[in-house]
């Protein structure tokens, strides 16, 4: 658990990670993700609970945490003055790698993320993904049991998102280690081998992306009409479906929704100018246990906090 005044950021989550999975945290912006990577991190100290990294302590045993693990954090924090070469050296120093197995260790990990030609580039001439990629590299130098990924690809395009999960796949097999990464992208939640749903500093719900939407057991519709809240009374009444307005249009479940629209169009006694079907996702699977989507629940903790700013501010 982690407590700031009278904030619990984190509400006595229990979990489990096995060797050589790769664990994904699952949900918005505030859920809880970043404060609890900095736990197992030892980067914050937790208020009361307790936690084992590699088999240490991360109360007691801080520096053999640290020893075992690797952290790319959200935000660069790479020396933008310094050589690619130069920051994994630093590293490497600051880690106690021996320097006999430095320059071959150095090359392995920069080829992998495929930027050996680039090390003696100044890291301030590096893209967003250039820099994301050396991070890694860099969390890979002094060979962690556990890396830790907290929103590796945020403020990335999509191609370049694709990119680093390329690279990260491939270490994931050439190397022998467990990866832990928090993110709100769905389509990265999809290459963990477990899932935790995380909300409001709580674990949802935790297990292999397939098992979450098979949860689920039914297609989302959505519909966009002039009337939203006369639809969903409609709904309730016509088929006795409960539905909500997520991402703005009238959304809800049904098995085989393909075989439901048609009857969705003679039977709704209201106007609709949309509609779309799509197979459960993890997004639903969020949905289902929330009531709410990943995106709205982010639009209304940014609410919350800028309203918590006001207040502070008067």
């Amino acid at each position: 658990m982690k407590r700031y005044g009278e904030i619990e950021a984190v509400r006595g989550i229990e979990f489990e990670v096995g060797v050589r999975e790769t664990f994904g945290f699952l949900g918005p912006n505030g859920a809880g993700k970043s404060t609890t990577i900095n736990m197992l991190c030892t980067l914050v100290r937790p208020s009361a609970g307790s936690a084992r990294v590699a088999g240490h302590d991360v109360v007691r045993e801080r520096d053999e945490v640290r020893r075992n693990i690797g952290l790319v954090f959200q935000d660069t924090t790479l020396d933008g003055y310094l050589t690619a070469e130069q920051n994994l050296s630093l590293h490497a120093e600051l880690y106690g790698v021996p320097r006999g197995l430095v320059p071959e260790r150095m090359r392995q990990v920069m080829e992998m993320v495929g930027l050996w030609e680039r090390r003696q580039s100044l890291v301030n001439t590096f893209s967003g993904g250039m820099k994301r990629r050396l991070e890694i590299a860099r969390g890979l130098l002094h060979s962690p049991r556990v890396l830790f990924l907290d929103e590796p690809t945020v403020g990335l395009d999509p191609q370049t998102r694709s990119s680093i999960w390329s690279y990260i796949r491939e270490l994931k097999a050439r190397e022998d280690i467990t990866i832990f990464l928090t993110t709100h992208y769905m389509d990265e939640a999809e290459y963990c081998d477990r899932i935790a749903i995380m909300d409001h500093g709580q674990i949802i719900v935790l297990d292999t992306p397939e098992r979450l939407k098979a949860s689920v057991g039914k297609d989302r519709v959505q519909i966009v009409t002039d009337d939203e809240q006369a639809a969903i009374e409609a709904l309730r009444e016509r088929f006795g479906i409960e539905a909500t307005v997520a991402e703005g249009a009238v959304t809800f479940g049904v098995p085989e929704g393909e075989h439901f629209v048609p009857r969705l169009f003679a039977e709704l006694a209201l106007p609709i100018r949309a509609v779309s079907v799509s197979r459960p996702s993890l997004d639903d699977v969020f949905m289902s246990y929330t009531g709410t989507t990943i995106r709205d629940a982010e639009s209304s903790q940014i609410d919350t906090r800028r309203n918590f700013a006001r207040m502070m501010s008067r």
